[in-house]
Order: structure tokens, then C-alpha cells, then sequence
């Protein structure tokens, strides 16, 4: 599949120059197909080489003392994995697919001329990488201080945005695509307490499930519900580099 899904991502940001474009086609030249329930890497082993999505959806996690898993990121195209490959030798998370997907592996070291040819792009993955972390921040913050239902709400509201999934019959509507054990994975809770919120935001009339399919309802009541930010917005950018 020709061009690049992490330009599509940062395009979202900024207008890219043809030649930022090329540039990130590159890293993406070489795919690797990565079949559902596989591990891309492994907590502590040691890793090199970075990724872009190009196909499915993944997650990241760690393994906790008590031998439970803590999801801290769910993936989809476009974003880029395993970049803390880039500082340490062995890698800080699991990447797992949770479906069929299709990666783009790239050694650290492409990142060496990139950085010196399209200093733009250079600033442009330090700011989505910072996205990431302020995302990270939230998703801390609302496991120690919100509701089970508000943190039910805020994995629901960011998978459909980051899915980019459109209206359909006047909703907004997207095909779910976790069990409720990865969603207590990342939420902190039990999967008994997963389907108990769902009921509840159900119930509400906030959403409404159908085969596996979500639709939202009331869309401010669930960003109330759910003390959503969307880190994508407000960004000031205008310190950027010019294009290369």
C-alpha cells in the first residue's frame, strides 16, 4: 500500500510539504504482517526498531506485580509504536494486536537523517509524542480520581475519535472491537464492572449497543460523563520550524 499513514496522522496537525511526505514514506516502505493475538515486542526484551500502524488495532501494556495487565494505549493506523526505542535498549511495554494488522518497522537510526533533512518533522514527532503523554497523563489522572462509568465513557469517546469513524443514520457509530476484560484492562476494573457501566450508560440513554456495534446518543452527555479532553485540539503550533 503506497504513502504514509503517520503522515495522514500529523497531517491532522499541520499541512505537510511534499517532500515531509516523502520522507515519511520511506520509513514505511517495509511491511510486516502481524496476525491477531500476536506480540510485537515484549516488556524488558530488548528492541530496536520502531513501527508505524498501518492496518488493525493494537495495545500497549505492562505486567504488574500481582501478575494483572494494565493497558495503557489502544492503537490504530497511523500511530507510531515502540517509539521509546529511540532512548532504551529494552522495551518498557507489550505491543500486542488485537486484530489482523500490518506494520512498518524502521531502525532508530532512519530517525538520524530525517531529523537533520525535515528538522519540521523532527518537531512534529516531538509534538505527537507529547500527545501521547498528555493522553497518558488523563488516563492516569481518571484512574486514581473518576467514576467507573466516567472512565467507561472516556475509553468509548476515544476509541470512536481515534477511529475517525463518521455519522451513520444521524449518530455518531463504530464497531467497538474490545472485549470487556481489555476494557477493565485499561480502565482499572473488572469486566463484571465493565458490563454493569455499559448497562448503565445504556440505560441513561448516552449509548446504545447493537452486535457489537456502539452509537452515541447524547455526545455532550457523554463527554460531561466522561471529563473528556481531546489533546488533539487547541494546539499551538505556530513556533514550528518551515516546511522542508
Amino acid at each position: 500500500m503506497p504513502g504514509s499513514y503517520f503522515a495522514d496522522r500529523l497531517a491532522g496537525m499541520v499541512v505537510l510539504s511534499e517532500n515531509e511526505r516523502l520522507a515519511l514514506e520511506r520509513l514505511e516502505e517495509r511491511e510486516r504482517p502481524i496476525r491477531r493475538g500476536m506480540t510485537l515486542h515484549r516488556e524488558r526484551e530488548p528492541t530496536s526498531d520502531i513501527y508505524i500502524l498501518r492496518r488493525g488495532t493494537m495495545m500497549s501494556s505492562v505486567l504488574l506485580d500481582d501478575g494483572s495487565r494494565q493497558i495503557l494505549r489502544f492503537h490504530f493506523p497511523g500511530d507510531m509504536l515502540a517509539a521509546a526505542a529511540m532512548v532504551y535498549r529494552e522495551a518498557p511495554e507489550t505491543i500486542t494486536a488485537l486484530s489482523d494488522c500490518l506494520v512498518a518497522p524502521f531502525e532508530r537510526t532512519a530517525f538520524a537523517a530525517l531529523f537533520t533533512q525535515q528538522p519540521r518533522l523532527a518537531a512534529l514527532i516531538m509534538v505527537y509524542n507529547q500527545i501521547e503523554r498528555a493522553s497518558l497523563t488523563d488516563r492516569l489522572a481518571a484512574l486514581g480520581r473518576t467514576s467507573a462509568k466516567a472512565r467507561v465513557a472516556a475509553i468509548l469517546i476515544e476509541m470512536r475519535n481515534r477511529m475517525r469513524i463518521g455519522d451513520i443514520d444521524g449518530t455518531q457509530s463504530f464497531v467497538l472491537g474490545l472485549t470487556q476484560e481489555e476494557i477493565g484492562d485499561a480502565t482499572g476494573l473488572t469486566a463484571v464492572h465493565v458490563n454493569r457501566m455499559l448497562r448503565q450508560l445504556e440505560e441513561e440513554m448516552l449509548i446504545a449497543r447493537e452486535g457489537g456495534r456502539v452509537t452515541f446518543l447524547d455526545e455532550r452527555a457523554m463527554l460531561r460523563t466522561a471529563n473528556y479532553i481531546d489533546r488533539y485540539a487547541k494546539l499551538d503550533l505556530d513556533w514550528l520550524p518551515p516546511a522542508g
